[in-house]
């Protein structure tokens, strides 16, 4: 199996920068395409940005021009750069990883989320 962990999330004033982290690990053959989502309360999980496995990138139209989406495949590391940051992208972040695991086929994989908490 592979885990996800996140870290990097806390509190920060609106307009500030977190960069949250996600470290994969165990027995992975292969990641293709990873992730970040955030959930709050009663919304639906919603996708911030993706990364292929040679850096393409793709962003919510919400947060273009604001966060970057990174990855070291050496390290099964994931990141996001958050800059400017406004009160409502408070939510729980979470880190996925389309993997392949010895003895297994193609899954996601999910970690167990960051708080990111934007307050004045």
């Amino acid at each position: 199996q592979a885990q996800l962990v996140e870290s990097g999330g806390g509190l920060v004033q609106p307009g500030g920068s977190l960069r949250l982290s996600c470290a994969a690990s165990g027995s992975i053959f292969s990641i293709s395409n990873m992730g970040w989502y955030r959930h709050t309360p009663g919304k639906a999980r919603e996708l911030v940005a993706t990364i292929t496995k040679i850096g393409a990138t793709n962003y919510a139209d919400s947060v273009k021009g604001r966060f970057t989406i990174s990855r070291v495949n050496a390290k099964n590391t994931l990141y996001l750069q958050m800059n400017s940051l406004k009160v409502e992208e408070t939510a729980v972040y979470y880190c996925k990883a389309h993997a392949v695991v010895v003895g297994t086929g193609w899954t996601d994989y999910w970690g167990q989320g960051t708080q990111v908490t934007v307050s004045s």
